[in-house]
């Protein structure tokens, strides 16, 4: 979140000192400058930017709601196997107890890493550590002995659901702090937002009631970009993933 407001109040001071140094320059420019003439040609081209900069916000948005509701569906689709993988061992038998205490400590550490007070906790956890629990887990599913044809059923789908859990965890981990929009791009867009409000500061009229005006637009614009940035770390942030389907997991594994 922190990362996130730091740009979003950088781009916002960027956008709002477009407009300040537009009236600026309006009072140093020879009168014939600011005729109707020239009025109008610099509203079609800031025109033809604003419509830019406003498709590229509504698609970026699209872009990283979509990606926040598919990492939020894979996060309770997670859930659900751990719920089955519990299930499963249970109906084995009590051979699977100490397995099922160790899927328990490994969800419980999961949910610690990730959702902590400490956002970055996960990204300094070594990576081979995250998946070390789901292997030993494996590895003590493969040691079962079935004893009829019921046990191995329930022994090879064992090991099938905890093997898509395991390949769930590595691209979770693959995700965490994983910024799909480049730094570049960003900067591009706000020198456009810049670009657009300066035009606003250069024909207007400079009383309170404009620059207020004009001051909310460029907080809804930044607004716009904190939107954006919030939604591109699911596991970070103000607006993160919810932890409800691992925790209601845990809830089911105690059980």
């Amino acid at each position: 979140m922190v990362g996130s407001l730091s740009l979003s109040l950088i781009a916002l001071g960027c956008i709002f000192g477009g407009t300040v140094l537009g009236m600026a320059i309006r009072s140093l420019l020879p009168e014939h400058h600011l005729s109707e003439d020239s009025k109008d040609t610099v509203k079609l081209g800031t025109g033809m930017v604003a419509t830019m900069a406003a498709l590229v916000l509504g698609l970026l948005i699209a872009s990283a709601k979509g990606t926040f509701d598919t990492m939020t569906t894979e996060m309770r689709q997670v859930g659900a196997k751990i719920i089955l993988l519990n299930r499963v061992m249970d109906q084995y038998g009590p051979e699977t107890k100490e397995a099922r205490e160790l899927l328990s400590r490994t969800v419980a550490a999961t949910v610690q890493r990730i959702w902590s007070d400490e956002a970055h906790a996960l990204a300094q956890a070594p990576v081979g550590q995250l998946g070390n629990e789901l292997e030993l887990l494996q590895e003590k599913l493969r040691q079962l002995s079935p004893q009829n044809d019921a046990q191995r059923w329930l022994q090879s789908r064992a090991l099938q659901v905890s093997a898509d859990i395991a390949d769930a965890k590595w691209l979770l981990v693959e995700q965490f702090g994983a910024k799909s929009l480049p730094m570049p791009f960003l900067v591009l867009l706000v020198a456009w937002l810049t670009l657009i409000f300066a035009s606003f500061g250069l024909f207007s009229p400079r009383n309170a009631t404009v620059i207020i005006v004009l001051f909310v637009c460029a907080v809804s614009a930044a607004a716009s970009l904190f939107l954006i940035l919030e939604l591109d770390q699911p596991y970070q942030g103000l607006d993160r993933i919810s932890s409800a389907p691992l925790q209601k997991a845990l809830m089911h594994i105690g059980k």
